[in-house]
């Protein structure tokens, strides 16, 4: 495993698993945003640099600011085009000295980049659509009793960073890494299959010591936002809201206090999520 050693600069959250599809850049984008509006100092590194669809949501931001002549609490976004694991800390290094929160977009695929910064996560975000095809990233059930049969790759990468940070020395040591699963769009799921999937989840996390938090549900909101790259948060830019909306600011506003992540402000802003 390679690590960095400890650093209090900044804190990594780390968006991670190893499949698209499950909202982790738009996840990880509004928890960018919001860190700002409460007055972090927030970085943004993007692993995928063909793709780079955190990198193009806060670049939209930016044109849209210089369009209309707004001022909006931004996160400062990198792309990492590195060709080693070594540069890839190194520069995680570098960025997180002038930042409260340094928040890793991993791309949804298997490679030395992204398992570098999955074992160096001081919280590892790992959102999950509400199905057993997604479930599967982490644990692999019965497929008659639905019971947890074993762990995944990914899992098994989480557990084994876990493990080998415990046994660091107190210099290199970073705090405990903390593994939230976050469950989006939860309500496109049948009842039957919902609970069956809660007990899987609450099995998985006994057994392997994460939390599963709610996310964000299935809107088109999210979809029309990134050409201009407003979040939800952005409300004074949004034009008239509809009830639809209004939950879903209210799950963003709810998907941050679950999180926990430290409070590194002293001066915050009002979080525009109510």
């Amino acid at each position: 495993m390679t690590t960095i050693a400890n650093d209090p600069a900044a804190h990594r959250s780390v968006f991670a698993n190893e499949k698209g599809g499950t909202g982790k850049s738009t996840t990880a984008v509004h928890v960018g945003v919001a860190l700002a509006y409460l007055g972090a100092r927030v970085t943004m590194l993007d692993l995928d640099p063909r793709q780079r669809t955190t990198f193009r949501y806060l670049e939209n931001r930016v044109a849209t600011m210089n369009k209309r002549t707004l001022e909006l609490p931004t996160p400062e976004a990198h792309v990492f085009k590195g060709s080693a694991p070594e540069k890839l800390l190194k520069t995680m290094g570098k960025l997180e000295r002038d930042a409260d929160f340094l928040i890793i977009d991993n791309p949804g695929r298997d490679d030395p980049f992204a398992r570098a910064a999955v074992e160096n996560a001081d919280t590892l975000v790992t959102p999950l659509n509400d199905s057993f095809v997604d479930f599967d990233l982490i644990g692999q059930v019965d497929g008659e009793t639905f019971e947890v049969k074993k762990l995944s790759f990914f899992a098994e990468l989480v557990w084994e960073a876990r493990l080998k940070r415990s046994r660091q020395t107190l210099e290199e040591r970073r705090p405990e890494m903390e593994w939230i699963v976050v469950r989006n769009r939860t309500g496109y799921v049948e009842a039957r299959n919902q609970a069956r999937l809660e007990k899987a989840l609450r099995d998985m996390a006994q057994r392997v010591g994460f939390r599963a938090v709610k996310g964000l549900s299935e809107r088109v909101i999210y979809r029309e936002l990134f050409p201009s790259g407003l979040t939800l948060l952005d409300k004074k830019h949004l034009g008239e809201l509809g009830t639809s909306h209004l939950v879903a600011r209210q799950e963003l506003r709810a998907l941050i206090k679950a999180l926990n992540l430290p409070d590194f402000t002293t001066t915050p802003r009002a979080l525009e999520m109510a």
